[in-house]
């Protein structure tokens, strides 16, 4: 994390923060385009790592909309439930990724959101769920998956 929040450093990134072991970066940007900024981003980490790099690209704004417009008690049962937020990549839409998103009926739930798909799963029955299985996926590409403890913390990060 040390190395990657330099590397946004180095880009000319401001305000650069990294949170966990799990390749979050927060920065500030003059650049609104945020495909080319994407676009940069991956082609500058995968020269300077060697590998290819995925990346999604969210605003403070569009963070903010994300935990606000997430489904009536998401995040509330968590004794109950985990819950996680699954940020699609652009152009892939949450229509399109809901459609390739199995779930077990009675362990999982998944909700359509702008830019996101918010999964939640039964503590109890966890081992069952499907989301496991979504990393083996085609669709598991285009898009990068964190807990929602994780999301809202970001959100107070920025």
């Amino acid at each position: 994390m040390i190395d990657l929040k330099k590397s946004f450093e180095e880009m000319g990134f401001d305000e650069v923060k990294t949170y966990i072991q799990s390749g979050n970066v927060i920065f500030d940007s003059d650049e609104i385009d945020l495909i080319k900024l994407e676009k940069d981003i991956v082609k500058i980490l995968s020269e300077k790592f060697n590998y290819q790099s995925k990346v999604v690209i969210i605003s403070h704004e569009q963070l903010a909309r994300i935990i606000q417009n997430a489904p009536k008690d998401f995040g509330v049962y968590a004794q109950d439930y985990r819950y996680d937020v699954l940020f699609l990549k652009f152009p892939l839409s949450s229509k399109e990724a809901l459609g390739k998103i199995l779930i077990r009926e009675g362990v999982d739930n998944v909700t359509a959101g702008e830019g996101v798909l918010y999964f939640s799963r039964l503590i109890s029955k966890a081992g069952q769920s499907y989301l496991n299985k979504i990393i083996g996926t085609a669709v598991y590409k285009e898009m990068t998956i964190r807990n929602w403890n994780t999301t809202s913390r970001l959100l107070e990060l920025c």
